[in-house]
């Protein structure tokens, strides 16, 4: 996960009294306004269950009003602080911090627990109407809207929830994929009622398609992303390769239409809105798409297209670099409409034998596709050295989270869920050790796991890319 604290505000405490609050936000978006206390808080809760020795430093606390400089100072240690939670794949994907996101949005928003209508559609706009609690995580609505169309518990794992929009001229655009930490319903009313949440799946490794065909449900899901994706043009095909669609999908051969399309050139890719890259030249006008082990480049220029794919086991490391650039905002408020970003992708790439160059790429997109390309590197790396057996994950009765005011409320964690979510995984997990076509003790349950917990650096610092592979004279 990226954080970040761009800003901070001045809030009222309803009694006369004013207080400094941090505006959060993650991948990129706004997500909660909270105070220094909260995450102090936070930190206090995560050093009793995992260690001071596992955390990073916590600003300490003043006695006296903090003057200008001291604040700025507080927001600069405050975002390191979370950013370097950010980067610990166990911290972040824990039950405390989980938890502490998803509370810290509801009351940001001020949203009490109650039953809504709430629509999840297919990528061919097939609406799935549900009725959600507004403090419902990811997970729980994707569960509720896999359940309302009889898709079995062990195939949810292999889809995910995004927020999409869909511009003038009808293209798709993926804005994020939903996390756990967030209430689907509170983050798509935060935004623009047009867009949509929209269920895809959420694997890069194209094997696991011949595992969804076998459930008619599933592939019927499988079907409808790709007939979207070739009618948009994210899939490329000649005019003979739609004429041979054109009849499978007359005749409703899913199956067959789909085998077809997995010949195809960018089938289980996700492209990206048109964009600039440093490459060839500074300036260059490209398309984006990321999938089959690769970021690709098409290089627009008039009717000419030219290509430029980069292996990410050839990506040493990356990069994503952000400037926030405050705009003016008359209604006092602060939230992702009030805060303009400048969003750069590098990575380091291996051109040929000790030749390692810089490329970078400024789109709005960055962060979400840099949190694909780390997703496809664990998925990389778990298929080529197979999955470790992962301990039983350790679940608290409950915990507690501070409110604004002070008041601490005390979150349980409900059985039930527990007990699905357990079920689902060793069910799942069986499943997958007796297929022959995948690495003994594979799970497409813990592969997602190890998706949630995506994590990259801004500025100056990088991640490490350790699927990287080095070039040696024979592949010369």
């Amino acid at each position: 996960m990226y954080f970040s604290i761009p800003d901070t505000e001045e809030l009222n405490d309803g009694n006369g009294s004013t207080y400094v609050a941090y505006n959060i936000h993650v991948n990129g978006a706004h997500h909660c306004t909270v105070r220094y206390k909260q995450l102090h808080n936070l930190h206090e809760q995560l050093k009793r269950e995992y260690g001071i020795e596992r955390l990073p430093i916590f600003p300490p606390k003043k006695y006296l009003p903090l003057t200008g400089s001291q604040l700025e100072e507080r927001r600069l240690l405050l975002e390191k602080y979370i950013q370097i939670i950010g980067q610990d794949s166990n911290l972040a994907a824990s039950e405390l911090l989980m938890g502490f996101l998803l509370s810290a949005q509801q009351e940001t928003t001020k949203e009490t627990k109650q039953e809504v209508k709430l629509d999840v559609y297919t990528m061919t706009n097939h609406q799935i109407a549900l009725k959600v609690f507004t403090t419902d995580r990811t997970q729980q609505v994707l569960a509720k809207a896999c359940s309302a169309i009889n898709l079995p518990l062990e195939y949810t794992a292999y889809f995910a929830l995004f927020l999409v929009k869909k511009e003038e001229n009808g293209e798709l655009v993926i804005l994020r994929k939903l996390q756990d930490f967030e209430s689907p319903y509170i983050s798509h009313k935060c935004i623009s009622q047009s867009n949509k949440i929209v269920i895809r799946k959420s694997y890069w490794l194209n094997d696991y398609d011949t595992e969804l065909m076998d459930n008619p449900v599933a592939l019927n899901l499988l079907y409808s992303q790709t007939v979207c994706d070739i009618e948009r043009g994210w899939i490329l095909c000649t005019k003979d390769m739609k004429t041979q669609l054109a009849h499978f999908q007359a005749r409703l051969a899913k199956q067959d239409y789909i085998e077809l399309a997995r010949s195809l050139r960018y089938y289980g890719y996700i492209q990206f809105q048109p964009c600039f890259c440093d490459y060839p030249v500074p300036g260059t006008k490209v398309l984006v798409a990321i999938g089959g082990q690769e970021l690709s480049l098409r290089l627009i220029s008039g009717s000419v297209i030219k290509e430029g794919c980069f292996k990410v086991t050839r990506m040493r490391c990356w990069r994503i670099t952000v400037t926030h650039n405050k705009l003016n905002n008359t209604a006092g408020n602060s939230n992702s409409s009030s805060m303009n970003y400048d969003l750069e992708l590098s990575f380091e790439y291996l051109m040929s034998k000790d030749n390692l160059k810089w490329i970078s790429i400024s789109s709005d997109q960055a962060i979400l596709m840099s949190i694909f390309l780390q997703s496809m590197v664990d998925e990389l790396l778990l298929v080529k050295n197979g999955v470790m057996q992962k301990a039983p994950s350790q679940y608290r009765n409950s915990w507690s989270y501070m409110r604004r005011d002070g008041s601490s409320q005390v979150i349980p964690r409900d059985e039930t869920e527990i007990n699905a979510s357990n079920a689902s995984g060793n069910k799942v997990d069986n499943e997958c050790q007796n297929n022959s076509k995948f690495p003994e003790s594979f799970s497409i349950k813990r592969l997602q796991e190890k998706f949630s917990s995506v994590s990259f650096k801004s500025g100056k610092e990088f991640v490490e890319n350790h699927a990287f592979e080095g070039i040696g004279d024979d592949d010369l």
